[in-house]
């Protein structure tokens, strides 16, 4: 009996402890040969663009298909307003923490400013707006970029077939078994996940790690502490609100994948197919796990609410500008809210909450160098709170949605 629950455990377990020991040997690599781990490089991106490529059908079929299978009863606006607190009240929550600890540990010491090769999208704001939530042609649904005009449409053919009813069910079957095979190509795909974080994890260390040490210590120091702490202390209180002590049991026992995914990819959206799954091992229902993950790989990002603060706070500080009046306060809660919107869930998404907040204040182009530095640096732990604070949302907005006692079928 014992060698066989051992076996199980084992076999259960068998792919995390792969997936551990993958990143650990990309982690010695990077700190061993430096930057010349960066050939490593093209092995990570292999796996990071079939994660990519296999997102876009899943999140489609996940969201139409859950909406199809509604039926009438009327529950999608309850778990959709649910879901907007939930979202809107962490991402606020993590803000507010966040210019608390910048109080506590100021931000003073100056930054050089460093010269950055990556463009700068400077389109309307309009415009911007725009194709966050649409696209011209069909074909760009198709491109991570345009994940959240992808989510729209697939909520518009969700209710479409379900409006149509009982007489095209063949096509509401279609979706479902969508669903089920691009669940299928994730887990082939996560097959590879050893060799392609590891080489991501060495690519990241070996490149960057160098610069955590220099003139951006202070900051970064400061982000990477207040961000463990948010990830273990706050995520655990949300899921002990959600379902007590088991729940926070369940959430961590199941959060060692896409907390790697996160980390290793610096993609909220490439780490969907990991919470999915996640979620359902999580005891979260399927029908608030497909609506909501995909929705708040997007739209949710506690994450980037943290850095948008530190950014504010040592920008603020390289001016010589105070950053705890109450307007300033108040704008800074705004802009992370917006942040957490238009901000894409791909790696350095942009650069578009830089450009934003030092549009909001009126700081001079200057100040946006060393926003955009900070921003590429503290993008590992920034995904690690976007990505996974989703999941741990998905158990609070179950809480809300399905009573006290939605676990007991998990």
């Amino acid at each position: 009996m014992y060698i066989r629950g051992m076996n199980n455990w084992i076999k259960n377990y068998s792919g995390i402890f792969w997936l551990i020991g993958g990143i650990l040997a990309g982690s010695i690599a990077g700190l061993v040969f430096g930057p010349k781990v960066e050939i490593l490089k093209p092995v990570g991106d292999i796996f990071l663009n079939l994660l990519f490529t296999a997102v876009i059908p899943l999140v489609f079929f996940a969201i139409a298909s859950a909406i199809a299978g509604l039926g009438n009863s009327g529950k999608l606006s309850r778990i959709m307003g649910v879901t907007s607190v939930v979202f809107l009240g962490t991402v606020l929550i993590s803000a507010f923490l966040t210019i608390v600890a910048v109080w506590i540990f100021p931000v003073h010491e100056e930054i050089k400013a460093m010269k950055l090769t990556e463009a700068i999208d400077e389109k309307p704001f309009g415009e911007q707006l725009s194709q966050l939530f649409t696209t011209s042609e069909f074909f760009e649904l198709l491109s991570r970029k345009n994940m959240l005009a992808m989510i729209i449409f697939s909520v518009l053919v969700g209710f479409a077939t379900l409006k149509s009813g009982e007489k095209y069910s063949v096509f509401k079957e279609f979706l479902l078994a969508g669903n089920e095979i691009f669940k299928n190509v994730f887990i082939l795909i996560m097959k590879l996940a050893p060799v392609g974080l590891g080489a991501y994890f060495a690519y990241q260390i070996g490149v960057f790690g160098p610069q955590l040490f220099g003139a951006y210590a202070k900051s970064l120091g400061l982000y990477y502490g207040f961000g463990l702490f948010y990830f273990l202390v706050i995520f655990s209180l949300y899921a002990f609100i959600a379902g007590g002590v088991k729940a926070v049991r369940r959430y961590w026992r199941n959060n060692i994948i896409p907390s790697a995914t996160a980390v290793g990819t610096c993609s909220s959206i490439a780490t969907i197919p990991a919470n999915m799954e996640a979620s359902r091992r999580m005891g979260i229902p399927d029908i608030i796990a497909n609506i909501t993950i995909p929705l708040g790989a997007t739209l949710h990002k506690d994450g980037s609410s943290v850095s948008s603060i530190i950014k504010m706070a040592v920008v603020f500080a390289l001016f010589g500008r105070s950053f705890n009046s109450a307007d300033v306060i108040l704008l800074a809660l705004g802009m992370t809210v917006l942040v957490s919107i238009v901000e894409g869930g791909i790696p350095n998404g942009g650069y578009v909450g830089e450009l934003l907040f030092i549009s909001a204040y009126g700081f001079p182009p200057e100040a946006l160098p060393p926003a955009m530095i900070i921003g590429t640096l503290v993008d590992p732990m920034a995904t690690l709170l976007n990505a996974t604070g989703d999941t741990v949302a998905g158990m609070l907005i179950s809480r809300f949605t399905e009573g006290k006692n939605w676990m007991q079928n998990g």
